[in-house]
């Protein structure tokens, strides 16, 4: 071979070589994406419904305790509650003409309901029935706070409104007396209130939207109902998801998944949203030691520090003098009441 045919050859070869470099640099520095459709949108987040913890005994001034059922959205534990009574019996019809177009007193939801006639159930006013009495109820805390006397306030002028045009006369509960309960609910919700939140970092390649999303249906997750929202449902149909995987939601509304470059996710668990029999904390954990060696990432908490063994029994330990706080309350983690409560 001739020295011109040599340097021709090599200098071939050191081409493709830096081809090759330049291919390979490329392909590292996009996000990880995901081997095939990210998520088939089978499964989605449910949508749950307001829901409200069974209570006691309904006020039994105008019927005995046989004939009267339990309200099933009203709870003496954590909401304030009016009787309406009426002269006699109105159509559903009417009640729902009369019905406030709000159902909130500020930050506090309320709720209207009439007692059937025909089943003595207490129900929200319906079509083609008659109810022999109403109550409404004022949920006095949440996690915007203890009802104060201007939402209280604004719960019986509509309230009252509602009775007037009925024909019925409500019994207000003491302003101060509600007040003061409120305040109470609130301090002890304030001081067992538990919201768990964990980063996974990438430690290499970004992640496309598209990745992330493969990688979190393999565990269990499912797409939530807002962007960058990715969810493990709950066993019991309706219930709020036991876990929340989150990211940017800018980077999840963009028109090509795989492109988007993600290194940070959030991975949270509402603890009182949850009974603790479903074991919402070691599904936490094995979320994020899973997700982790999946996607090549590590755990870090808000300030960037990496989280031990250690670190994760303690919060366990933690929860479980929380769990036995709330449950002594009669608000045990799961029950609607505590979900109510803390929302």
């Amino acid at each position: 071979m001739s020295l011109m045919a040599a340097l021709a050859v090599l200098a071939a070869l050191v081409l493709a070589a830096v081809v090759a470099q330049g291919a390979w640099s490329a392909r590292k520095a996009k996000p990880r994406r995901a081997d095939a459709p990210a998520v088939d949108g089978a499964r989605t987040e449910p949508t749950m419904n307001a829901v409200v913890a069974p209570a006691g005994e309904g006020l039994g001034e105008m019927r005995s305790a046989a004939s009267r059922k339990p309200s099933a959205r009203l709870d003496p534990l954590i909401d304030a509650i009016a009787p309406i009574m009426l002269e006699a019996p109105i159509s559903g019809e009417m009640a729902l003409m009369h019905l406030p177009p709000s159902r909130r007193a500020g930050t506090k939801p309320f709720l209207i309901e009439g007692l059937n006639a025909e089943s003595a159930d207490w129900e929200l006013p319906m079509a083609g029935q008659r109810y022999s009495e109403f109550q409404a109820g004022v949920q006095m805390a949440n996690r915007s706070g203890a009802l104060n006397e201007i939402e209280f306030s604004e719960f019986v002028q509509k309230l009252q409104a509602f009775a007037e045009s009925v024909g019925g006369m409500v019994e207000v509960p003491d302003m101060l007396d509600v007040v003061a309960r409120a305040r109470e609910l609130d301090a002890f919700a304030s001081g067992h209130d538990a919201q768990l939140a964990i980063v996974l970092r990438a430690n290499g390649a970004a992640w496309s939207v598209g990745y992330i999303q493969q990688m979190a249906n393999r565990r269990g997750f499912v797409p939530g109902v807002l962007p960058g929202r990715l969810v493990l449902p709950a066993a019991e149909d309706g219930a709020p998801p036991v876990l929340v995987l989150s990211f940017d939601a800018q980077a999840a509304l963009a028109e090509d998944p795989n492109i988007s470059s993600v290194r940070e996710v959030t991975l949270s668990l509402d603890v009182p949203q949850t009974a603790e029999s479903a074991e919402p904390f070691p599904a936490w954990h094995d979320a994020a030691r899973n997700l982790c060696a999946d996607m090549d990432a590590t755990t870090v908490d808000d300030r960037g520090h990496p989280i031990t063994l250690h670190a994760f029994a303690g919060i366990g330990n933690d929860l479980s003098t929380l769990y036995l706080a709330l449950e002594s309350r009669d608000l045990a983690a799961g029950s609607q009441a505590a979900r109510r409560l803390f929302s």
